[in-house]
């Protein structure tokens, strides 16, 4: 059996950026993650792609918690234990689905025996040939558009806002500017964490999908990331997607959000050829 810790993309960008490109799940991934723009301590963001045979894969993305000690090693452990998981369950065969669970508690685990007080959200996004469905602890957040720009899956933020937007208590522009966007109500690495199971989406040609952190979340409107990501090389999809939530950061302007944070990407596409 290959070794799935050493073939997986692991992007931990503490203090320079990265940015990467990888073939994976019979499509291509490209992944980058950098620090908050100024910041002088590490980047608590951890991106990963894994893949777990030839037609399938885990995008995966953390975030460690803001303001809770060692942010960067909750969340490095939380993704390197959830690959080391999904490597033994390779080795047995193990269905996609149960292998992502298993190494989701694993990951939980691993946060919590660290015993440091820290804690990470997680977004997991799997692909089976042309099946996705999403794995969601927090408010990273990932979203499949059609190139005409049709959102065939969003996640939820697990956040006070989140949950008014899914209600329809605020729309996704008004809880961009809420005075409680920062708060999340559910990590790894807690005793009442909670995994989000998405339903299966079948991924047609040309289909996106994107995984981030809420540094890109917390800065760029939806409609404008699925501009940036719905059509074109997924290299220029990142480029605008990073450039758009950069600025933001950097200035503030009226009527526009600019939460300054950690910046992590995954977007990911078949080629037509195989999604027919």
């Amino acid at each position: 059996m290959p070794n799935l810790v050493e073939e997986m993309l692991l992007l931990d960008a503490a203090h320079e950026p990265q940015q990467v490109e990888i073939d994976v799940g019979g499509g291509t991934a490209v992944a980058y993650s950098c620090r908050e723009p100024g910041k002088e301590t590490e980047n608590e963001d951890s991106v990963a792609v894994i893949p777990y045979g030839p037609g399938a894969a885990a995008l995966v993305v953390a975030d460690g918690a803001g303001g809770l000690p060692a942010g960067k090693r909750a969340s490095l452990t939380a993704v390197t234990t959830l690959a080391g998981s999904l490597q033994s369950a390779m080795d047995k065969t193990t269905l996609l689905r149960t292998a992502i669970l298993n190494g989701i508690e694993a990951a939980n685990d691993a946060v919590l025996g660290l015993a440091n007080g820290s804690a990470t959200t997680m977004t997991v996004i799997t692909i089976e040939g042309l099946i996705a469905r999403s794995y969601q602890i927090g408010d990273s957040e990932a979203i499949i558009v059609g190139q005409r720009g049709l959102v065939k899956m969003q996640t939820t933020a697990h956040s006070p806002t989140g949950f008014a937007v899914e209600a329809g208590f605020l729309d996704e522009r008004e809880a961009l500017h809420h005075e409680e966007r920062h708060l999340v109500s559910n990590f790894l690495g807690t005793s009442d964490m909670r995994i989000d199971v998405g339903a299966t989406v079948k991924l047609n040609p040309r289909d996106t999908i994107i995984v981030a952190s809420d540094g890109l979340m917390d800065n760029v409107h939806v409609d404008e990331i699925l501009e940036c990501i719905r059509k074109g090389p997924l290299t220029d999809a990142v480029s605008c997607t990073v450039e758009l939530a950069t600025q933001r950061m950097q200035a503030t302007r009226e009527g526009q959000p600019s939460k300054p944070d950690d910046l992590s990407i995954i977007v990911f596409r078949k080629p037509e050829r195989e999604a027919n």
